[in-house]
């Protein structure tokens, strides 16, 4: 509890001050600027000087935190502190000036301080009890300051004591009088008042003050519960992506402000309900938000009961609505909306004459605060108002919610319907609602059609927010009852089931569920397709994709395709599918003019109804990508990736990023590569998609494998290797896929041998095994690893596969990389002028199709070729273009090797013929003199090598190099550069 009128100090606290799990902290987290700020006032005071600080802000965003921080550095300067909050709703006058005056005199306050002006006197006392070793005052909540102690802290702002005094006054100015608010802004335009005002902490800061909160608590966030089930092996440590994840969605829901922050999180805050909830912990909710509902205790009973009223209706409000519902009329309805935005609990909404609380944490604080009998009353009526005005189905299922169980008709059917409404965006809500329908249902003897489609919608909107497992429980448990259902409906529930089984990785008990539910079809396939029928085929062809077996369904996919009516729903997806799986089978010239087609078909539509399609979107955005089309696939998935964001369709947001990956691997946004990849396996994670998670991963380390240095290799490859682990758990297209990057990582590591033992162990004969649109840039880097072992016979035999598979395929880019690997081959053997020509072909068709990794690989890898063909400043020329390539996308990796690459370019022989070395420099007595970066400097400059060239290799700035060479000159005695190489190999220099 606050204490009032103190003479010591109160500490603060960057959380709630009530929580012992926030509380005590050193200090506060994400404010260096504020801190120093307050250094700067205490060092001020310790000058003789004094100060007068404005804190001001958003309720919770940190003042009295701000001003327990300046108190304990005071204490520590050695200064003395007052501290006195001014009481909300107070009827004293002067409260702030008694207690400060009780405090200065040290006797108790009185009840209440009448009589003259007392400013003259306790500026006077002020600044006495500074005087000798310097005083802070601190003044909290001041816009809750009755007239006379407003009129007092007025006078001190304009005419506070003189000598070592400070103080800082905190506010919240939407409250605050128009005395105190004038003085205020008169000291801030003279310079006489410092303005302090707090921001929202940053996301970083959210993260770090999560981590401390669980750390004390030893509560996981909701969703990031470790995978237990696994084996120790495969339970990889993924927590602090899970925090940094869960931190940033947290971080928006709060606005940044520590105490909403703090709030939220007791509560156990879920992403998936904000904000219809505020987490399911109501009592952690309560204990935190106990400071806040201290803002409740000075209103009035009509007040209070129209908060609580709001609160259960739900931002945004009209007066009138609550008026209705609360029964107290719209007069004082009106007086009590006056008092509640006096009080800066709720503000007008710019539009409508609407209204809602300054923040919807607020709101649900004030719900849970409600009694039991308000709330259900006001919810029923609530309920019976929204339906007669028609009011949309999730406005009216909030309310049905909490008068289900009462066996409210009404109530049930708008959970239904709600639940049918909110599916697409909050699918876990529209599981919640339909959970709580299948509850209070009417049960009979066996299952009624409307139970079984209630299932089965709930079944999807679980499947939709990742609870995968919970989906498959009530998929089974409705499958048991088989003899119940119509056929139409076991189509259906089959369909369902077979989903479930594929994103959890159990791909036979997917086939064999989805060919139960086959058999149950008419062949051939009516014309038109029934529904049922054309989402059971879907994902038929899911399965089998992911199983990497489509030929199995590719025959009944495009029967399927071809009988469902252009005005069916499921045609788009059933077209898309058709073409996706004719890509994987490596089938493209019969794939490619569907893919157009779909592709025009889509780009037609509003973003509404494509964003209502989010897996025709992927499927063709994959497809593009196979196919080369790289912008178009950017395209496809970027405009699907923004329809799933959110809790919904997680299992499908995972192909997306995935997807999406691959297109920044080749492209070279390798930022975005890590983002996108970090983000698609904490999704895997969390709805224990392991394959997932395992490709996810494994593409990760091929962004890795070039924006880390080179000492990092063998890590990256470790992380290659265990997303390649977790993928081959389950044998599919994943797994397939991790192959040929697990090999890339490998190759490009410097570890040819592991790299061939990948693809040959996995791809089997001529890699025949691996995935056909990629195959033959998978058969070039066999063969080119085959040349790093030393086995120029076997890597010309890798080298016609891929030609012939290139050939076979028609991809463009396909080709480039098989056109490189020739060019290793033709160097290998000492035809540099072929291989030189090769290489020039492929970095031209790389950089024109916008690859940057693959163009500056291609440089690097010819500069030696180029160097015997055409000369050393040919081979420099292309080295330079791929660092500069390499700087522009962050692959330092390619960086550190083009350094290499130069230093074996350069001629190792000085102009006079004399050999410097490193063991030569390293025995000189001139060198003992330089630092270990100035020996290394002065050997490249001796070497020939200008400051620009000495910079790229050194990882320096031009500048840093030649303040070394400065130095070195100096040490030395010599002036110039080309005094440098006599002077070392001369082992003489004229030492000042």
């Amino acid at each position: 509890m606050r204490r009032r009128g103190c003479a010591g100090w109160e500490r603060g606290s960057s959380l709630l001050l009530e929580d012992p799990a926030w509380e005590n902290s050193a200090e506060l987290v994400g404010r260096p600027a504020e801190l120093h700020c307050l250094s700067e006032l205490v060092r001020r005071m310790s000058t003789g000087r004094g100060g007068v600080l404005e804190i001001t802000g958003e309720p919770g965003i940190g003042k009295t935190s701000l001003l327990g921080q300046l108190a304990q550095q005071a204490v520590a300067a050695g200064a003395r502190v007052l501290r006195v909050h001014a009481v909300h709703g107070t009827t004293e006058h002067g409260q702030v000036v008694g207690e400060l005056l009780a405090a200065l005199e040290g006797r108790r306050p009185a009840a209440s301080h009448t009589g003259p002006p007392v400013e003259p006197d306790l500026r006077s006392l002020l600044g006495s009890w500074a005087a000798d070793q310097g005083g802070v005052l601190l003044l909290d909540d001041v816009h809750l300051c009755d007239e006379q102690s407003a009129r007092a802290v007025a006078q001190l702002l304009r005419r506070p004591p003189s000598g070592p005094f400070a103080m800082a006054l905190a506010h919240r100015p939407r409250q605050t009088g128009a005395l105190l608010t004038d003085a205020l802004e008169r000291g801030a335009e003279t310079g006489d008042v410092i303005r302090l005002t707090p921001s929202p902490l940053d996301t970083q800061a959210t993260s770090t003050l999560l981590g401390l909160w669980r750390a004390r608590t030893n509560t996981p966030f909701p969703g990031t519960a470790p995978r237990n089930d696994l084996p120790a092996a495969r339970r990889p440590s993924w927590e602090p992506m899970n925090q940094g994840a869960y931190a940033e969605q947290l971080h928006a829901a709060s606005g940044g402000n520590p105490r909403l922050l703090q709030i939220l999180a007791a509560a156990r805050w879920d992403p998936d309900e904000w904000p219809l909830s505020a987490g399911p912990d109501r009592d952690g909710l309560r204990r935190a938000a106990a400071p806040l509902l201290t803002e409740f205790t000075a209103l009035s009973t009509v007040a209070a009961t129209t908060a609580e009223v709001a609160a259960v209706l739900g931002d945004p409000f009209l007066p009138a609505e609550v008026a209705a519902i609360s029964g107290l009329g719209v007069e004082r309805t009106l007086g009590a909306f006056t008092e509640l935005s006096a009080a800066d609990l709720i503000r007008p909404l710019p539009w409508g004459g609407r209204y809602a609380f300054r923040h919807p944490v607020l709101g649900h604080v004030v719900l849970e605060h409600a009694s039991p009998s308000l709330r259900l009353s006001a919810h029923s009526a609530a309920l019976e108002l929204l339906t007669a005005r028609r009011a949309p189905a999730v406005q009216r299922a909030r309310h049905a919610e909490y008068l289900v169980g009462s066996g409210s008709v009404p109530a049930l059917q708008g959970l239904i319907e709600g639940a049918a409404e909110a599916t697409a965006q909050a699918p876990a809500t529209a599981a919640r609602w339909l959970g709580l329908a299948l509850e209070h249902l009417p049960t009979g003897t066996g299952i009624s059609a409307t139970r079984a489609v209630l299932v089965l919608d709930c079944c999807r909107a679980l499947t939709a927010v990742g609870h995968l497992r919970e989906a498959r429980s009530l998929a089974h448990e409705l499958l048991r009852h088989r003899s119940d259902l119509p056929d139409d409906l076991a189509v259906r529930a089959y369909a369902v089931c077979g989903e479930v089984e594929r994103l959890l990785g159990r791909y036979q008990e997917a086939d064999a569920v989805v060919h139960a539910g086959l058999d149950l079809l008419p062949r051939p396939l009516p014309v038109p397709l029934p529904g049922p029928a054309a989402e059971l085929i879907t994902t038929h062809g899911r399965v089998q994709m992911f199983r990497d077996a489509y030929a199995q369904a590719r025959d009944l996919v495009r029967e399927a395709a071809q009988a469902a009516s252009g005005a069916d729903p499921m045609a788009p997806y059933l077209r898309a599918l058709a073409a996706f799986g004719d890509t994987q089978l490596g089938l493209l010239p019969e794939a490619a003019p569907e893919i157009t087609e779909c592709a025009r078909l889509v780009d037609a539509l509003p973003d509404a109804t494509a964003a209502s399609m989010p897996e025709v979107l992927a499927m063709l955005g994959c497809s593009e990508l196979f196919h080369e089309r790289i912008h178009d696939a950017y395209r496809h998935l970027e405009r699907g990736l923004d329809a799933t964001s959110g809790g919904s369709r997680r299992y499908l947001r995972i192909n997306q990023l995935v997807a999406l990956c691959h297109l920044d691997q080749l492209t070279g946004r390798l930022d975005a590569l890590g983002r996108r990849a970090r983000e698609a396996e904490l999704l895997a994670r969390m709805i224990g998609a392991d394959e997932g998670a395992g490709i996810a991963l494994t593409l990760r380390a091929t962004g890795l494998l070039w924006t880390r240095p080179c000492r990092d290799t063998g890590r990256v490859i470790e992380i290659a290797e265990e997303g390649h682990a977790l993928a081959h758990a389950v044998r599919g297209l994943r797994a397939n896929v991790t192959v040929g990057l697990l090999a890339y990582v490998q190759f490009y590591g410097g570890h040819p041998a592991d790299c061939l033992r990948t693809l040959a162990e996995a791809g089997g004969p001529r890699l025949r095994g691996l995935l056909p649109p990629w195959r033959a840039s998978l058969l070039a880097l066999a063969s080119t690893a085959a040349l790093r072992c030393g086995d120029i016979d076997a890597a010309r035999s890798w080298a016609v596969a891929a030609e012939a598979t290139a050939t076979q395929l028609g991809l463009p880019l396909q080709q480039q990389h098989v056109r490189r690997a020739q060019a290793e081959l033709h160097a290998a053997v000492g035809d540099h002028d072929a291989a030189a020509e090769l290489f020039h072909q492929a970095a031209e068709a790389f950089r024109r199709a916008g690859l940057p990794v693959e163009h500056a690989l291609t440089l690097l890898a010819g500069a030696r070729s180029a160097h015997t063909a055409g000369g050393r400043s040919r081979a420099l020329e292309w080295l330079d273009s791929a660092a500069k390539v390499s700087r522009g996308c962050g692959a330092r990796r390619i960086l550190e090797e083009v350094a290499r690459a130069r230093a074996e370019l350069t001629p190792p022989h000085p102009a006079d013929g004399s050999v410097v070395t490193l063991s030569n420099l390293s025995t000189n007595p001139a060198v003992a003199l330089l630092s270990n970066r100035e020996r290394e400097i002065a050997r490249l400059a001796v070497m020939g090598r200008s400051t620009k060239e000495i910079a790229e290799q050194l990882f320096l700035s031009a500048r840093t190099v030649d303040t070394h060479l400065g130095n070195i000159y100096r040490k030395l005695g010599i002036r110039s550069r080309a005094a440098l190489l006599h002077a070392l190999s001369s082992g003489v220099a004229n030492i000042p």
